[in-house]
């Protein structure tokens, strides 16, 4: 039985790469009265970096223009980086990212239904915290019985440091659980940790190779388009319309048939 939902949060809870986080990265430059900009397509690229403090130093190790004692690169890379937290937490707050369609409807079903559910990112605190009280208000942590961030972990994702230490605090078995992921570096992580995964494809991630997870799909935001296909109910010879349910994910994670995607 499925006892507890594990929540990605960039690219899993909100669009935040291409509308949160790079937007913030480009105010942070021309805060610190620099002439670069990362457009769509080449911070597409940089997410195959985890981590944004290690993009901004895989970046700057591409520009001429950029230090070249690494010291003073490290230094510019952290300063960037505080600029750019504080930055995303103002973006997000105001005018705000919107969560993806269907996530708020899960969890609060699985708030209702007594199924735990946890925080498992290696993004920044702060950046959770932004983008969290926005939705779920100031009291958000309390819908949550574990929140592990980037702070709390020696090794970002996929590396599963992040999702041992969150099976570790529900004292749950960790096959008893299902991880919520958009790529197969959150997939993964979770995969190397025994945690079953579901993976929610994201914007920048929409046709990269899942490799082993439960069900792989469009978003919660409808049941066609899933793999394998949602279970049908009564005498349906088709899916059901509508969007994903708690009862879905329970279903996917009792069949715990691993699919692939190499599409």
């Amino acid at each position: 039985m499925m006892q507890a939902l594990l929540w990605d949060v960039d690219g899993t809870l909100a669009e935040t790469e291409r509308d949160g986080h790079r937007v913030a990265f480009n105010r942070a430059f021309e805060m610190r009265g620099l002439p670069w900009r990362w457009d769509e397509a080449h911070y597409g690229r940089l997410l195959r970096i985890t981590g944004g403090r290690e993009r901004l130093l895989a970046d700057l190790g591409q520009r001429s223009d950029a230090p070249v004692a690494p010291a003073e690169r490290e230094a510019l890379a952290r300063e960037l980086h505080r600029l750019k937290n504080r930055c995303y937490a103002e973006h997000v707050s105001n005018p705000g990212l919107p969560l993806r369609d269907g996530v708020a409807a899960v969890m609060d079903e699985a708030t209702r239904r007594g199924v735990r559910q946890a925080i498992v990112t290696t993004t920044s605190r702060c950046n959770v915290q932004a983008l969290l009280a926005r939705h779920l208000g100031p009291h958000w942590q309390r819908r949550f019985a574990v929140v592990v961030c980037g702070e709390d972990v020696t090794a970002k994702k996929p590396d599963p440091e992040a999702y041992q230490r969150a099976v570790a605090a529900l004292q749950l078995p960790a096959r008893t659980l299902l991880a919520i992921e958009d790529n197969n570096s959150g997939a993964t992580a979770a995969r190397l940790a025994d945690v079953p995964v579901a993976v929610t494809r994201s914007l920048y991630f929409a046709h990269d190779p899942i490799e082993a997870a439960v069900a792989i799909g469009p978003g919660l935001q409808t049941r066609q388009g899933w793999h394998p296909a949602a279970a049908k109910t009564g005498t349906d010879t088709d899916t059901r319309p509508g969007p994903v349910t708690l009862d879905d994910l329970a279903d996917w994670h009792a069949r715990m048939a691993l699919v692939s995607q190499f599409d």
